[in-house]
């Protein structure tokens, strides 16, 4: 059976790139498996944001060329075309630094997923500034590290972090409900490689118990959205967002329940895309080739 890789592109969009991407592989011996494609069209009639680039997700069996081989020979296509790629194998699962704080349902959801092979992932570490879940992360044999948030502590404990997340080879770095805001440098040290998820309320309902604030508004839409972390706190780049509905019968512990149980959903979506390499940024958006 052929070694299976996954190519990701975007460049400037122009006539002739699918061909050329289909030819190259072809010449090579490769097997299209599947293969999807999207251009944000400059036309007259486009969005005022369109940014005129063609992006592509290409899955393909290979086994003429040694991946190091591929990736050498890419980079003359790369340049003709002036493509941002990647070339990823298929069956390698992605390492992964999860983030929580004491809200533990997306951490058990995604360990859940993980262990029942649904996502992906090779879950290296998990990290939290408070001890509740360190007997989950044994029983998973997953690796915990308490790390304690302080103002006066914050860069300290953000060092250990990114020390932790650089040591395990990181590609995918998770806050799964990690109530901490992390710092300019840190973001810009993880951008493209860390999901955040959040309820939806904001910004109407900010700070503590925005389910609280919910219930004395009467919502009747409970949502979550899952991003990629940047320094502007929840306006990443959106990957996936859902609602559930809700009406006057709901209780605010009913509430909480759907937002976690909606946000586990939203988030673990998230994963698997970004796992599969799906996700490709646009600007200050994504294109998901699901």
């Amino acid at each position: 059976m052929s070694p299976t890789y996954i190519l990701t592109l975007s460049c400037p969009d122009r006539p002739g790139i699918v061909h050329a991407v289909s030819g190259f592989l072809f010449e090579r011996g490769g097997n299209i498996l599947e293969a999807a494609q999207f251009s944000d069209d400059k036309r007259d009639d486009a969005a005022a944001d369109a940014t005129g680039l063609f992006f592509m997700r290409v899955s393909f069996g290979c086994s003429h060329l040694s991946f190091e081989a591929l990736k050498e020979q890419l980079k003359a296509l790369g340049t003709q075309f002036g493509m941002r790629w990647s070339l990823h194998q298929a069956t390698q699962p992605m390492r992964t630094v999860l983030l929580v704080s004491k809200e533990g349902h997306c951490l058990n959801d995604l360990l859940f997923r993980w262990k029942s092979g649904l996502l992906p992932l090779d879950i290296r570490a998990i990290i939290s500034n408070h001890r509740d879940f360190y007997q989950l992360a044994a029983s998973y044999n997953v690796p915990f590290h308490h790390i304690p948030v302080t103002a006066a502590t914050k860069a300290e404990a953000e060092k250990r972090q990114y020390d932790i997340i650089e040591a395990e080879g990181a590609e995918l770095v998770v806050l799964a409900r990690y109530m901490q805001i992390l710092s300019d440098d840190l973001c810009r040290k993880l951008a493209g490689r860390a999901i955040n998820i959040h309820h939806s309320f904001l910004p109407s309902f900010k700070g503590a118990k925005p389910y609280y604030q919910a219930h004395a508004r009467g919502v009747k839409l409970i949502g979550a959205t899952a991003h990629y972390v940047t320094a502007d706190l929840d306006e990443g780049p959106i990957i996936e967002q859902d609602v559930a509905r809700a009406d006057h019968s709901k209780t605010v512990e009913a509430l909480t329940a759907m937002g976690r149980d909606t946000e586990s959903q939203v988030l673990a979506r998230a994963v698997l895309w970004h796992s599969e390499h799906r996700v490709l940024l646009n600007g200050h958006k994504t294109v998901i080739f699901k």
